[in-house]
This record gives structure tokens, C-alpha cells and sequence, in this order.
């Protein structure tokens, strides 16, 4: 299986450093390198901590990027369940991820620069400075201050956007395709409630759903503006879709048995992205995307090819 690696320079990630400093915490990370999710009683019983204590430490690990959770249901109501987000966290001064980086192409896309699109409402796009166009009008995706967009949503439907294939440019063999974007369900208001199949294909192969638990707004996001209202989205899940020689893998895990081979890089000059809720999905919730200017990180939507040495 393929692993995720976190590559830091410590003069700049303090917040890892600080999440992986703690005993505690260390702990709970090794207990969740097991791959599956695990609720928060169950990491108290196994640690041997209160829960309390737990619940804080858990705080600093989803904060510095380290886990994520979801909201899931339990016998008794819904429960919260974390996942490990990395296998492995190097630490390495700026030189040494430069050296690195040498065998890296990343390139980053505003959520609003999508080539093609076919949407229905509910549906909306805002900037940081407030909302685009017309609300519930899916023509307002063609308006052309969408490239300003740094949150959309849509109930059924799909985006696509077409990525430069720069390690073809240069030459090189790719050895792993990641996309890295944040997302949640879309519902009227908000819902912690309320799965959505969201669907990634890249060059018109389905590398795999991801079935997102809800609609995040029990808190402001990070980075989301004042103007916007609480009621509305907030944040979502940072997701990363991972496709190499051995399948394709949603933040670590397989999903299917797509592999770079099917994607034939090589003969495009271009790498197409589609995002969807398909309209025959099992949860078909809608999705939120979010890009700079809104939810828990402040990022595009990123590609990153991994090539050969």
C-alpha cells in the first residue's frame, strides 16, 4: 500500500513539532497508524487517559494537520472518529526539502478556473469579498469573476479542470499523482448529518468517492470572512487522492485498482480533474469546495506529481 509522508522544516511547522512533543499524543498516534478509524472512548480505554485529556490532545493533532476525524453514527448517537492523516513525518531543514522537492511538480488551481461544468441548485460561488453573480442560478458558474471564487457549492453535478502535465514538459517518468483539496457535504444551512458521494476522475477514469459525513458548521472556519454568515458552510475535510503503479488510494487508504498506467500521462499534455456528485450516488448530499480565502486551509486545489529520479 502507499504511504503518506509529511515533510516539514521545523522552522516553519512549528505546530507539528508541538503536536508530535507530547507522550499523549504520540501514543495516539501510533494507536491510529492501525488504519482504521477509532472514536474517542475507545482511544481513552487503550491509552489509559481520561477523556478529557484525550479530547485536548486530539484538538492539537487535527489542528496541526496530523489526523482528521468524522462524524459518524454509534449505538448511542453519533460519535466522532479520528483517522491518522500520515505515516511517516520527516523532519528536514529547507536545503534538504529543496533536494527533494528537485523530484516534485506541484502545481496549484483557484477552485473558480474550472474548464468545463454542469451544475444544479442548490448552488452558489463566493470570493473572500462576497458572493459571485446570482444564488441557486447555474449560470452563474459561467460568470467570468469565477476565477475569484474561493468557496462553491452545487447538489448534483460536476466540475472539471484541466492541469498542465508539466513533468511531461520536462521529460520525466511520474511514479505518483496526488490531488489535495478541501471539502464537505452541501446542504440548506449546515449539517453534521449529511453524507454525500463525492467522485474524482482524473483524464475520464474514476479514481475513487470519498463519502463525506456533512455540512461543517458547528464553528467559523479558519480562514472563512467575517461577512459570511454562521449559518452557512464553514470548513471541510482536507482530502488527498493518491494514484500510483500499485492502485489508487483516498488519504492512504485503497480504493480502487486504478493505476498511473490507466491514465496514460504520458500521451496527454494536459491532466483533467473532475469533481462530482453523480446523480445516481448512493448519498447524493452535494458537495462545498473550498479554496483560499475560506474553511480550515488556505489553499487551491493542488496537483502534485512525484517523478522519477
Amino acid at each position: 500500500m502507499a504511504r503518506n509522508f509529511l515533510v516539514i522544516d521545523p522552522e516553519e511547522r512549528a505546530d507539528v513539532l508541538r503536536g508530535l512533543s507530547s507522550p499523549v499524543r504520540v501514543k495516539i498516534l501510533k494507536l491510529l497508524q492501525r488504519g482504521v478509524g477509532i472514536n474517542v472512548n475507545d482511544i481513552a480505554s487503550a491509552i489509559g487517559q481520561p477523556q478529557s485529556t484525550v479530547s485536548s490532545n486530539l484538538q492539537i493533532l487535527e489542528s496541526a494537520g496530523l489526523i482528521r476525524t468524522e462524524t459518524q453514527k454509534g449505538r448511542k448517537g453519533n460519535q466522532k472518529v479520528c483517522f491518522s492523516t500520515f505515516d511517516e513525518v520527516l523532519v528536514m531543514f529547507r536545503d534538504e526539502i529543496a533536494d527533494a522537492s528537485a523530484h516534485m511538480v506541484e502545481v496549484a488551481m483557484p477552485i473558480g478556473l474550472y474548464t468545463s461544468c454542469e451544475v444544479s441548485a442548490p448552488c452558489g460561488l463566493c470570493s473572500p469579498q462576497g458572493i459571485i453573480g446570482l444564488l441557486d442560478v447555474p449560470g452563474t458558474f459561467l460568470n467570468p469573476d469565477r476565477m475569484n471564487a474561493g468557496l462553491m457549492w452545487f447538489t448534483r453535478g460536476f466540475v472539471e479542470y484541466q492541469f498542465p502535465n508539466n513533468a511531461r514538459l520536462v521529460g520525466r517518468g511520474v511514479v505518483a499523482l496526488d490531488f489535495s483539496m478541501e471539502l464537505s457535504s452541501e446542504v440548506p444551512g449546515t449539517s453534521a448529518d449529511w453524507p454525500s458521494d463525492i467522485t474524482v476522475a482524473v483524464n475520464g477514469r474514476e479514481v475513487g468517492a470519498w463519502t463525506s459525513p456533512g455540512d461543517f458548521g458547528d464553528r467559523r472556519g479558519v480562514y472563512t470572512p467575517d461577512w459570511w454568515k454562521l449559518k452557512g458552510s464553514q470548513y471541510g475535510k482536507l482530502k488527498s487522492w493518491r494514484v500510483t503503479p500499485d492502485g489508487a488510494f483516498i488519504d492512504g487508504m485503497k480504493v480502487s485498482p486504478i493505476t498511473l498506467l490507466d491514465l496514460d500521462l504520458a500521451s496527454h499534455h494536459s491532466i483533467r480533474l473532475r469533481i462530482e456528485v453523480k446523480p445516481d450516488a448512493r448519498h447524493p448530499g452535494g458537495v462545498n469546495i473550498f479554496g483560499r480565502g475560506f474553511g480550515n486551509y488556505d489553499q487551491d486545489i493542488v496537483l502534485r506529481l512525484t517523478t522519477a529520479p
